[in-house]
């Protein structure tokens, strides 16, 4: 049997920053409250896991957000600080953020509102999208 050298991924510069730009892209969704633009970070079957709700597909994060934008979320702001980023293969990545939501005329997250997420992101097309998201509390 013979072993095989294991090689880092090829991961440009470009990768790294738009791997971590996810973060960005929904923060800027959230802060125009614009659940399509929230939901076009996903990849057309990603998934979103939040404490008490699981969409599968684009369509069901956005009809989620469209909701949550209405309802719980409506004047709210997302924070999310990346802390960990791996690439685990030249079109693949693990992010890892702590952040959460910030009510109207907040300018930090409330401890019980804190969360730390993982990100998947997959290059598709050339493109950085996530495959799936997840959250838990800080505490």
């Amino acid at each position: 049997m013979t072993m095989t050298e294991q090689t880092e991924p090829a991961v440009t510069d470009a990768d790294k920053a738009a791997v971590a730009g996810l973060t960005q892209r929904i923060v800027t969704a959230w802060a125009g409250q614009d659940a399509d633009a929230f939901a076009r970070v996903f990849t057309e079957d990603g998934t979103m896991i939040l404490p008490g709700v699981y969409c599968r597909g684009r369509q069901e994060i956005q009809a989620f957000m469209t909701g949550a934008f209405a309802g719980p979320y409506q004047g709210t702001r997302v924070t999310g600080q990346p802390f960990d980023v791996r690439f685990l293969g030249a079109d693949i990545a693990l992010l890892l953020t702590q952040g959460g939501v910030m009510a109207p005329g907040e300018t930090e997250v409330a401890p019980e509102r804190g969360v730390r997420a993982s990100w998947l992101a997959v290059k598709r097309q050339g493109e950085w999208q996530l495959a799936a998201y997840q959250n838990s509390p800080l505490n």
